[in-house]
């Protein structure tokens, strides 16, 4: 099970990946906006990894692909399938060294690509830190509305965060040269 990029390779992690993935997680930069603490110990990254390796993409749930560039693991694209197999939740996260190249776009638009021509999925949301702007860019930029914003609406590291929401839909992803207009706020 691949996706395959001009430049990328989305795949199953490997036990070999767990010395990259805990280097690029526990960076305090990479970590700022995300719901693990850094530094990641090794051990729990091989345990991460591990689990990643052997989950199943098509059953509901989190399955994380590796981001694979050259055979260097660059990051990890989680994708959360909802119960009714028709809707997803997306996360990305990407290596410092990596982040302003266009590599996450890369990533996101590949994957949007296999779940909605392939998987044939209805929506596919996200959220993120209102702070995180580059996050929230490479979301619209890739082609998500930004659909909302909930105040103080999660609890993260000390303080209440507000989350801005994104949703794309298939229908929206197959004509992409209509996008839907942002909502009024």
């Amino acid at each position: 099970m691949f996706v395959r990029t001009e430049r990328l390779t989305l795949r199953r992690f490997t036990p070999a990946d767990a010395e990259r993935f805990a280097a690029y997680r526990s960076d305090p930069d990479v970590a700022r906006y995300q719901g693990w603490d850094a530094p990641v110990p090794l051990t729990e990254a091989a345990e991460s990894v591990e689990r990643f390796g052997q989950a199943d993409p098509e059953a509901p749930g989190w399955f994380q692909y590796a981001v694979d560039l050259d055979g260097v693991l660059i990051g990890d694209l989680g994708v959360n399938l909802h119960k009714n197999l028709m809707q997803a939740d997306l996360g990305f996260t990407f290596a410092a060294e990596y982040q302003g190249k266009g590599y996450a776009s890369e990533a996101v638009r590949g994957l949007l690509e296999y779940l909605f021509v392939e998987r044939e999925l209805h929506r596919v949301s996200a959220e993120a830190d209102a702070r995180n702007t580059a996050s929230a860019r490479l979301l619209e930029r890739v082609g998500f509305t930004r659909e909302g914003l909930r105040l103080s609406n999660t609890w993260m590291k000390g303080e209440w965060t507000d989350d801005l929401l994104f949703g794309y839909l298939r229908d929206d992803y197959l004509n992409r040269s209509r996008p839907r207009p942002a909502p009024s706020t």
